[in-house]
């Protein structure tokens, strides 16, 4: 079943297939934050299940304003819609570029919307000698005149790592001189240590070009909602989204969950405290194993390549999942092949048993 290899987080086609019921997997494929949905948003949807009957503000004034207050983002440059995907697939239709950058590997969902709008696309690649970091010098060479649309992940899936502010500053400027616009997709930059040195929210007062796009399937673990948010300073740019979007895009008990999950302090330093031990402990300890290279993660999770003929990344979930463990072959990502795999931090008790029977098999 190819699917199960090339999508994170698919628990239904894991159980369908081995049988396992999806409540006894160990998901460390979907990079969903471990605590689960904040208990404060959990209980205040089931005193207020009544708003059902009601539609949502058309404007969500209350939503935008709790983003703001939670991102910095001027509440007029905020527009939400029906998960971080709706907002992606409606800005690249609304920029409809002829010739677009990718950066790679990348989530598939960027090429498919490209290429459903009739334009084409290439990918600049994040090489493994740069440790997947971005070359800055050779990236502003091919973002030529004919380009229209740059596209990056920030922190990147499934490498890792990260633009600096000050390098998307120097990007945006690039565009700007070219006339191309550009997409940040910032889905698991809440997850960072550094994310002040990496955030470009604050890059949208001063490049109209700029569209920055964030979910909250992952950090607040929420996928079921299909909660998105993006920012962007260019008005005529958020009216034309606005205008391609379906009417109430995001419904009542999503708005008003949004509410209370971007207020929720105390759920957001709890989960950035967690990930960050634990993913320094398991950086750790990959990093003393001689059959595996462990990349440095400024996300929820860490890419993985096995330097031993032993086993293959395929292999590897194949024996994991019948431990009930469900991690992310990555081969089927660009520029990546049979020797890489992913996965997300969850509990202290989970990574620590997922790491013992990954070194049974590996080392």
């Amino acid at each position: 079943m190819q699917l199960i290899h090339q999508h994170g987080g698919d628990l239904d086609a894991i159980e369908r297939k081995y049988g396992i019921p999806k409540n006894e997997i160990k998901d460390f494929s979907g990079n969903i934050n471990p605590l689960g949905f904040p208990k404060i948003a959990e209980r205040a949807l089931a005193e207020n299940l009544s708003i059902i009957s009601t539609y949502p503000d058309k404007k969500y004034t209350a939503l935008r304003q709790a983003i703001s207050n939670y991102s910095g983002a001027a509440t007029e440059h905020i527009v939400v819609g029906n998960g971080s995907t709706e907002l992606i697939s409606t800005f690249i239709q609304t920029v409809h570029a002829q010739q677009s950058i990718i950066i790679g590997p990348a989530y598939s969902e960027y090429e498919r919307e490209v290429s459903l709008c009739g334009g084409t696309f290439s990918y600049f690649p994040l090489k493994e000698e740069d440790n997947f970091c971005i070359n800055l010098p050779a990236l502003l060479d091919a973002l030529t005149a004919d380009i229209g649309m740059l596209v990056i992940c920030n922190p990147n899936n499934p490498t890792g790592t990260a633009f600096t502010t000050v390098q998307l500053e120097e990007v945006l400027l690039h565009c700007k001189k070219i006339g191309a616009s550009v997409m940040i997709d910032e889905t698991y930059i809440e997850f960072s240590d550094n994310l002040n040195e990496i955030c470009a929210i604050p890059l949208a007062e001063k490049f109209d070009n700029l569209f920055v796009v964030r979910g909250t399937s992952k950090f607040f673990a929420a996928p079921g909602i299909r909660l998105g948010y993006g920012v962007s300073s260019n008005q005529s740019f958020l009216h034309r989204l606005i205008t391609n979007q379906d009417p109430w895009s995001v419904n009542s008990l999503a708005a008003f969950a949004g509410e209370k999950i971007f207020s929720d302090k105390e759920f957001h330093t709890t989960t950035q405290t967690l990930i960050s031990k634990e993913r320094k402990k398991a950086f750790a300890e990959l990093s003393t194993w001689k059959n595996i290279k462990a990349f440095p993660s400024s996300a929820n999770f860490i890419l993985l390549r096995l330097l031993t003929d032993k086993t293959t990344a395929a292999e590897l979930f194949e024996k994991l999942i019948q431990k009930k463990m469900l991690i992310r072959d990555a081969s089927s990502f660009t520029f990546l092949d049979e020797s890489y795999l992913r996965f997300c931090i969850l509990s202290p008790e989970d990574n620590a048993a997922l790491l013992k029977e990954m070194k049974l098999w590996v080392e």
